[in-house]
């Protein structure tokens, strides 16, 4: 029989621990992964610790998965892939195809969206199961470990940006510095805009400065941050990267009339917001979530043309539980990822 190592818990809320699994065939418009390298992101919590319903036990985590196709299910082969293909897999791990959202074309608000993790075991593990319609083919260009941060923090930054009402030259503002906020001033950049770093501390000016930033706001010093960002003009958008509520609404006050606040840090906390203030500037606020398959294709493209990478700290994966940790003790700098290597 042969077997692969995976890293799971056995409880909500439980340590990870190494497990050895039977190597699975995939199924119907399936394909199986050897897993090169997997991301750990802040939103696996919401599976270890069972924060989401239909989490089944034990729980295999990890959404920002590359690796390279090793086994085809029936009626996948004809779908343009080989045996070999370097691909990733995000947040996006497949749609259902028949709810509306999917009839309609946007099926990353798919009602049956296929979260690795969630719906299937995720990557913390040598292998993975994922439907061939979750596949992003990764760029030459591009190493497993820096390819798989994409699939989740890359791709929801950069698709954050781009589908923003933002155009080169306009001034844009991203709220926070660690793992999506990193990637999310360096795609700023590289996309034209005039832009604006903030984040916690004086010391983080030079960090700002290190990505690209053409400014940098300090939300501690004095100035409050809407103020701040009314001083250069007005933020065209803010994409508020920051998991923190209070901070976020902070912002809203410094959009430029008919500016845009893109929220794509996660808050379960709700979040104080004046309708006369988006009233008087014609503003927005919207929540956007990650991306497709395609849109990662996207943005690794993207970031291999613009030598764009994500900072990392990578661990084997029998090392997944003490990752997981420093990842939730907020000392990750700025990605932990996992590598079966």
């Amino acid at each position: 029989m042969s077997t692969y190592r995976v890293a799971q818990a056995t409880a909500p809320g439980g340590a990870l621990h190494p497990a050895e699994r039977e190597v699975p065939q995939p199924g119907p418009g399936h394909v199986r992964i050897a897993v090169e390298a997997c991301g750990v992101c802040h939103s696996d919590t919401l599976f270890v610790n069972a924060a989401l319903p239909g989490v089944s036990f034990p729980e295999v985590p990890g959404h920002e998965i590359a690796g390279h196709i090793e086994e085809f299910g029936e009626g996948t082969r004809d779908r343009g892939w080989q045996i070999g293909d370097r691909v990733a897999v995000g947040w996006f791990g497949g749609s259902c195809g028949h709810c509306k959202p999917c009839r309609q074309g946007d099926f990353i608000v798919c009602r049956n969206l296929k979260v690795p993790g969630w719906a299937y075991d995720g990557g913390f593990a040598e292998k993975v199961i994922a439907p061939a319609d979750a596949l992003a083919r990764i760029p030459d260009e591009l190493a497993a470990g820096d390819a798989g941060p994409m699939a989740c923090a890359g791709v929801t930054t950069y698709n954050g940006l781009r589908r923003s009402s933002a155009r080169p030259g306009d001034l844009v503002a991203v709220l926070g510095l660690g793992g999506l906020g990193h990637l999310g001033v360096q795609y700023a950049v590289a996309m034209g805009f005039e832009t604006v770093a903030i984040a916690r501390g004086a010391e983080k000016a030079g960090f700002a400065e290190q990505l690209g930033a053409h400014h940098y706001v300090d939300s501690t010093a004095g100035t409050p941050v809407a103020e701040a960002l009314q001083s250069f003009g007005g933020a065209r958008a803010v994409l508020a990267t920051a998991g923190n509520s209070e901070a976020i609404a902070s912002t809203l006050d410094g959009l430029a009339p008919r500016g845009e606040l893109v929220v794509i840090g996660a808050d379960t906390s709700p979040m104080a917001i004046s309708p006369a203030g988006l009233l008087m500037g014609a503003n927005v606020v919207r929540g956007h979530p990650s991306g497709t398959a395609q849109d990662v294709e996207d943005t690794m493209a993207f970031s291999a043309l613009h030598g764009i990478r994500p900072m990392t700290e990578t661990v084997p994966l029998d090392d997944a539980e003490a990752a997981y940790q420093k990842m939730l003790a907020g000392k990750a700098r700025f990605r932990m990822v996992l590598t079966t290597g």
